[in-house]
């Protein structure tokens, strides 16, 4: 679970535009599940804002999930401004990154949840359509019936945010569904527990030859990102420290084994981290298959295709936990193509977090993505607000003039000049535009246009992780909290795209602490801002002390640490409950 430091439809309108003034009374509907979220576009789009106030019916806020967007959002909102109505089928928020040690024992799964938000309105309940034309939400009670004796009821909202997360994606290879476990929830982590167990004590009847039980014995991973290295390290933890206590007739007949597609695991981290996670799990005797692709599980067997000469392999298993990739929600891509974003993996959003073209509705999360709007596409309209005598031509100082609205607008080209190691935006005129305009410093759209070109290459997509959907929800929260004052005062930049004036937010700018690798062994590796790599065992105790300080109360942290020094004093629990 790669935890890093701290895991509508009316008209496209962007949320920092949601306090403008004379806008008539809306319910925001907040959807958040599981993690995901729905987004706004469009810069051009006009704005609108809850205007709440003491004498005006509150606006009504339905969120539907309980994941790390939607979370961070209802903890952060000021709950009294709002009519808030939360949906999600668990009333709980679980803090996914620690799942891999409540597998096997080493956490407890109620040290990692948090019951549902005393301040809100919760319904256990599932959405599966969002009507964004009449403002309703589609809910299905996890919990009983009403009087139809269906469960379905609906909800209409003034705005909605979507955090419904993510779902596994399977790639639709056969038998995954049917012969693999996943883990994405508690539920998971507790059914991988009971299987582990299960394995061990099967393997250790009288009545099983040696080479069936060294099958059962055979714990595969399928997918080499942080959640199936963390398990496959909690694993042979699990197995090292306590498990060879209980059975030692069968332990050295235990094998795990991750299969990766990449040529390496830990792809999305340092070269350095990868390394030296593949060098450690060679020393404890984890098989790394890398650059293998499954291509069918059955009940016993995993098939598996080599990709450099495409020979296929059949090895037999025990157990097999599939971490190789998350998909879209049914509900979500429904949404999507309602709204014309077919083809999308995601929901698409502006800077503001705001779903293109639907009027009120948010998206956070695993279920959204935010497309950066880039500069090129914008160049002339820059370029005419920066000439502010309109000679055609810009100087330095003019460009000056605009230069902190167009970086807050557009991150890419601070982060452009950032990696080409450059001072000022000087340089990067004067790179451009060559020796001849180095003392006048005046150009002209060509030129100016030419400087640009390349600052567009650093758009990226934030990555789908917990540190991404908890600081979009509570970015989120932070704007509705103080709609009237930046409707009075905005705080955001220029308008650079259609419409006068600002913004009255600043856009949401995503800011990276670093990410962990628990690796076993009382070992992590860690990548840190600044192209910091830190690895060893002291590594694994500014995990513990990170993870226990972003517990969401003082009730799960002080679960956790107590579970860890349970560990440390009497080992892990291996009771099958």
């Amino acid at each position: 679970m790669g935890f890093s430091f701290f895991t509508s439809r009316a008209g496209a309108r962007l949320l920092d535009g949601i306090a403008r003034p004379g806008f008539s009374t809306a319910a925001l509907l907040l959807t958040a599940a599981s993690g995901g979220g729905l987004v706004a576009y469009a810069d051009s789009a006009a704005e609108s804002a809850p205007d709440p106030s003491q004498d005006a019916p509150r606006k009504k806020v339905v969120v539907l999930g309980t994941g790390w967007a939607g979370t961070s959002f209802l903890k952060n909102l000021d709950c009294s401004r709002y009519e808030v109505k939360v949906i999600s089928p668990r009333n709980y928020f679980a803090f996914t990154p620690l799942l891999p040690s409540v597998t096997c024992g080493t956490v407890e799964p109620r040290s990692i949840i948090e019951p549902k938000n005393k301040d809100v309105t919760f319904c256990e309940a599932e959405c599966f359509k969002i009507d964004a034309n009449r403002k309703t939400v589609h809910c299905r009670s996890a919990v009983g019936t009403n009087l139809d004796g269906n469960g379905d009821f609906m909800l209409d909202y003034d705005y909605l945010v979507v955090a419904l997360g993510a779902t596994v994606s399977t790639f639709n290879t056969p038998g995954v569904l049917e012969h693999c476990c996943f883990l994405k929830e508690v539920e998971d982590a507790q059914k991988i527990r009971k299987g582990v167990i299960d394995c061990f004590e099967k393997a250790s009847l009288p009545n099983i030859s040696e080479e069936e039980k060294r099958k059962i014995l055979h714990f595969v991973v399928i997918g080499g990102g942080p959640t199936g290295v963390e398990f496959a390290a909690e694993m042979h933890d699990f197995l090292v420290e306590d498990l060879v206590k209980l059975y030692p007739a069968i332990q050295d007949l235990v094998k795990i084994t991750i299969i990766q597609s990449a040529e390496h695991i830990l792809t999305m981290f340092d070269e350095r981290i990868a390394s030296f996670a593949e060098q450690k799990f060679k020393r404890d005797g984890i098989e790394v298959c890398t650059g293998f692709r499954v291509i069918k599980v059955s009940d016993d067997l995993i098939t598996m295709k080599r990709k450099s000469d495409g020979e296929e392999l059949s090895v037999p298993y025990g157990m097999a936990v599939w971490s190789a990739g998350i998909g879209t929600r049914p509900v979500v891509m429904d949404f999507m193509q309602q709204i014309g974003q077919t083809n999308r993996r995601a929901l698409a959003t502006n800077e503001w977090l705001r779903v293109r073209e639907c009027e009120g509705v948010y998206a956070i999360g695993d279920c959204a993505t935010v497309s950066q709007r880039k500069i090129m596409d914008d160049i002339s309209t820059v370029f005419k607000m920066a000439d502010k005598d309109n000679s055609g031509t810009l100087t330095l100082k003019e460009i000056n003039g605009v230069l902190d609205d167009i970086c807050i607008r557009y991150p890419q080209v601070e982060l452009y000049m950032k990696s080409m190691h450059m001072l000022d935006i000087a340089d990067l005129i004067k790179g451009a535009v060559g020796d001849s305009h180095k003392e006048s410093m005046v150009v002209d759209i060509e030129e100016f246009k030419k400087a640009l070109r390349h600052v567009d290459s650093q758009v990226k997509n934030a990555p789908a992780t917990a540190q991404v959907a908890a600081q979009q929800g509570q970015y989120l929260a932070q704007c509705f909290n103080k709609m009237e004052k930046c409707r009075e005062e905005p705080e955001g930049p220029l308008r650079m795209a259609g419409g006068s004036g600002r913004h009255f937010f600043r856009p949401f700018r995503y800011k990276h602490f670093g990410q962990f690798a628990p690796l076993g062994g009382e070992q992590a590796a860690a990548e840190l801002p600044g192209d910091w790599v830190s690895m060893g065992h002291s590594t694994q105790w500014l995990w513990y002390s990170v993870y226990a300080s972003k517990q969401v109360s003082w009730r799960t942290r002080v679960l956790v640490v107590s579970d860890w020094t349970r560990r440390f004093i009497f080992g892990r629990d291996s009771s099958r409950i």
